[in-house]
């Protein structure tokens, strides 16, 4: 058994305290997963550039550098390219799904989102990511 599974890390960014709770306790639930939550772009893009993140779980909107920001700036760093990103947001906008898919996002819920389906979207890109080669 590898330790590719354990001691993965996922960063969530959202500057509402009960939206990162609510996410947290759910990813909790994937086994050897841990969550970092931060409440601003900035932070998360200084975690990511650390290294060792699975994945990013984003709210669009925020102060100083929104979500739309900080996926692009995901994108164009080569070492988090292939980072797997979940847009969560409550943009009533009906371009905003679309225009986060064309970014690169693996998935997007818009709130009301279900938690449990957030944490299936994220164990399914996790595994994905961590077994690249077909079972």
């Amino acid at each position: 058994m590898g330790n590719g599974a354990a001691n993965r890390k996922v960063v969530i960014v959202e500057d509402t305290d009960t939206c990162a709770d609510t996410l947290e306790i759910a990813f909790l639930a994937i086994p050897g997963l841990t969550v970092i939550a931060v409440s601003s772009a900035w932070q998360a893009l200084e975690i990511l550039r650390g290294g060792g993140v699975a994945a990013l779980v984003t709210d669009l909107h925020m102060p100083r550098m929104d979500g739309f920001e900080l996926v692009r700036r995901v994108r164009s760093d080569s070492t988090l390219a292939a980072l797997p990103v979940i847009v969560i947001s409550g943009d009533t906008d009906p371009r905003t799904p679309e225009r986060v898919s064309q970014m690169g996002v693996n998935a997007f819920f818009s709130k009301p989102y279900s938690p449990a389906e957030v944490r299936e979207k994220l164990e399914h890109l996790l595994n994905a990511t961590s077994n690249p080669e077909p079972t």
